[in-house]
């Protein structure tokens, strides 16, 4: 493939190059050691969607913005804080009065354990009743974000879809209104069996994924995730070949299809590369096995991101491929959800540089 596979409008026409819609955590980190010992935490802001716009903003130099919500206090305001620190539009966050003990709404918080050697990497989550997972359709004015604003891009996925039924809601309405008004959406499946496991509805998942894929142009998942969230007749195992096209099969208006390939030997070294597909045809990445990675958190988002700028600045499917997997194997290079890598050393090693030539 030369060409780009998507149409994308133009930059002058748009205040934002992408937009994100999701819920952004706390994450406090052991370092090196473990949460139920822990004498201290490294903090850090993080969440799947935003994490995407974080890299396209700090890493990638686009113009991002956040939507989400937070709490009227100081652990809100240090969210703020941080996602400024990432250069990322906070002006459509949806702030909520807080009642003083937490019990309203509060800021989502995730103990995330690195891991090392045989210990795989570990998350707990303390994120109930947050405030973005309150979020309701009609607290955003996505016709203003889409239309009179101008976005090239949105991203959003099903981690922030499983928060809550009004959370699945509100995702809908905004792939709804991106796609009425020419934006490309791009959205992140990230099915997690917790998340949905305390819905009354057992089909919520499955009922909400599929409603939403029919406005998505770059869906980000494997056979797996297509089977558990949206119900497909595939081998949970199978290739991306298979997984996509029995996808495109179901939601036609698709234009990609991607994932990440990822196989863990130890919580340092994993296999890792990415790939690909449009009109029947995958294309795919460098293959690193045996990269060494510090914190693997974020390296999927890593891959979004990375895929995304090239999609954006127009290069083809391939290259876009090769940026995603760079990037995110650069991304997992540093402790925290959020990239730490900037254009120039993902471009570097696309072009096969390594740790002893990589500045």
């Amino acid at each position: 493939m030369t060409d780009s596979p998507l149409k994308i409008r133009p930059a002058e026409a748009c205040r934002w190059d992408v937009a994100a819609l999701g819920e952004v955590m706390l994450r406090l980190d052991p370092g090196e050691g473990r949460v139920r010992t822990a004498r201290r935490f490294d903090v850090w802001e993080g969440g799947g969607e935003y994490n995407v716009a974080r890299a396209l903003a700090k890493g990638f130099g686009r113009r991002a913005a956040i939507v989400t919500a937070l709490p009227r206090n100081d652990l809100g305001l240090l969210v703020d804080d941080l996602m400024a620190q990432g250069g990322v539009d906070r002006r459509h966050v949806v702030w909520r009065d807080w009642d003083g003990v937490g019990r309203n709404t509060r800021v989502g918080l995730n103990f995330t354990e690195r891991g090392f050697g045989v210990r795989p990497a570990k998350g707990t989550s303390d994120r109930a009743n947050s405030a973005a997972s309150q979020l309701r359709p009609e607290e955003v004015d996505w016709a203003s974000l889409f239309g009179a604003e101008g976005v090239r891009w949105f991203h959003t996925g099903g981690i922030f879809t499983a928060l809550s039924e009004t959370c699945a809601e509100t995702a809908l309405a905004a792939v709804q209104v991106a796609r009425a008004h020419g934006v490309i959406v791009s959205f992140d499946l990230n099915y997690r069996a917790s998340l949905w496991s305390a819905h009354a509805d057992p089909e919520a998942a499955r009922r909400f994924g599929r409603e939403i894929a029919r406005h998505v142009d770059v869906m980000i998942g494997d056979a797996w995730g297509f089977r558990q969230c949206l119900g497909l007749d595939v081998d949970p195992g199978a290739d991306l070949d298979v997984a996509a096209e029995a996808y495109a099969r179901e939601f036609p208006d698709v234009r990609i299809v991607a994932a990440t390939r990822r196989r863990a030997e130890t919580a340092g070294r994993n296999d890792w590369a990415a790939a690909a597909w449009c009109d029947g045809s995958t294309v795919r990445s460098t293959a690193r096995p045996g990269l060494e990675v510090l914190d693997r958190v974020g390296g999927g988002d890593g891959f979004v991101a990375g895929l995304a700028h090239a999609l954006l600045d127009g290069r083809d499917l391939q290259a876009a491929v090769e940026w995603g997997a760079a990037h995110g194997a650069l991304a997992m290079t540093t402790p925290g959800d959020a990239a730490m890598v900037d254009a120039a050393e993902v471009e570097a090693l696309v072009a096969g540089a390594d740790a002893r030539s990589l500045r």
